[in-house]
């Protein structure tokens, strides 16, 4: 079990509201949480690109090296995983999410790889819904586990929530997910973020676990970046625009009136995901990339652009909503692209792909050249 190292502080000026919340409360956030999961699914909320498309390995025509004894193995954040893909945070909180949890968390398993929960929130203000959560541990009991709380959750609830969101899940890691855009479009959002920096070094200042900082898809600046070092987190997901765009999620939610209206209007929002990720990583301490990444390739690129893992949803989702066997060949497909481009690069570790010679083009490279 994790234990906080100073005891259960409560940040300075910022109230606790644990029994503030009501049975309407924990129904609308269990209630979402199934909306969420179901609209990924059926609906178009892919917009934009998240600058892969414009990111080229340079080819080696040369190798040097046996596409046999290709190693894709890592240690993030002093953890040993077979592979840099991360299963990125993606559901929970509604009974029927568990069983796609099993799926996931059952890969993560089989596969030796990393795999983050969606946001707690719902199993924190309401314990029964804690299965759908423990589910993946229980049926991922050696891998690197991710606990999932919302900045504003953490700000209004102080660490004990974010304890508590580790030790349901007996996580290694807890991402403190930041996701203005979506509070701002969701129809109940929250949309005050007033100390929520504060809230997070506080913390980052007492816990015992890593705390990695989280965007869900509008990416993370270097500016933003730098914050969240000082704040304390030992690692960033940049969750760059370009995948699952959590402006559409809402605006299908919200189905009329002026969320909806505000939801189209900031469809294009967002740094995309390669732009974010070259700013962060110039920044130090290690990245995971997230936000459209559709293929082992993407993969590849963005190690060789600097980061250490690789997150995923939406391609998983939707093999975990088919079975257990879509599932696992869609992750058997990216590892062997994944090792193809390592194989055609002459790398045979992810620290000599993180060497890789890139070309950057087109709408990225006119953005990263204006940096400079």
């Amino acid at each position: 079990m994790h234990i906080r190292e100073t005891g259960n502080k409560r940040h300075p000026g910022n109230p606790q509201r644990s029994g503030g919340i009501t049975i309407e409360d924990r129904k609308r956030t269990s209630s979402r949480k199934k909306d969420h999961l179901l609209i990924c699914c059926d609906n178009a909320v892919e917009y934009g690109t998240s600058g892969f498309n414009d990111i080229r390995l340079v080819h080696n025509a040369l190798p040097e090296c046996n596409l046999n004894t290709i190693d894709t193995s890592i240690r993030f954040l002093g953890h040993p995983l077979k592979s840099p893909l991360f299963i990125a945070a993606m559901t929970g909180g509604h009974p029927d999410t568990t069983e796609v949890n099993r799926r996931l968390a059952c890969a993560a398993e089989r596969f030796g790889i990393g795999i983050g929960v969606g946001s707690q929130r719902a199993a924190l203000e309401n314990p029964d819904l804690e299965d759908s959560f423990t589910v993946v541990r229980e049926h991922a009991p050696s891998a690197f586990v991710c606990a999932n709380l919302g900045i504003i959750q953490l700000r209004e609830h102080g660490p004990e929530w974010a304890d508590r969101a580790v030790e349901m899940i007996d996580a290694q890691a807890l991402c403190v997910h930041l996701n203005p855009l979506q509070e701002a479009i969701q129809p109940e959002g929250d949309r005050n973020l007033d100390g929520c920096l504060d809230a997070l070094a506080h913390l980052c200042d007492g816990c015992r676990y890593p705390v990695i900082a989280k965007e869900t898809g509008s990416g993370i600046s270097a500016e933003t970046a730098r914050k969240l070092w000082s704040a304390g987190v030992a690692a960033i997901d940049i969750g760059g625009f370009g995948g699952t765009n959590w402006a559409a999620v809402e605006r299908e939610r919200a189905k009329t009136g002026e969320q909806v209206r505000l939801g189209e209007h900031f469809l294009e929002w967002g740094i995309p995901t390669a732009v974010s990720l070259v700013e962060v990583v110039r920044t130090g301490g290690p990245v995971i990339a997230t936000g459209g990444l559709r293929s082992g390739t993407d993969m590849a690129k963005a190690i060789a652009l600097g980061a250490e893992l690789c997150g995923m949803a939406l391609p998983l989702l939707k093999g975990a909503m088919q079975g257990d066997d879509a599932l696992i060949h869609t992750i058997e497909e990216l590892h062997a692209q994944l090792r193809v481009a390592m194989f055609c690069t002459g790398s045979k570790t992810l620290t000599e792909l993180g060497r890789a010679r890139t070309y950057i083009t087109g709408t990225t490279g006119q953005i990263l050249h204006t940096e400079e």
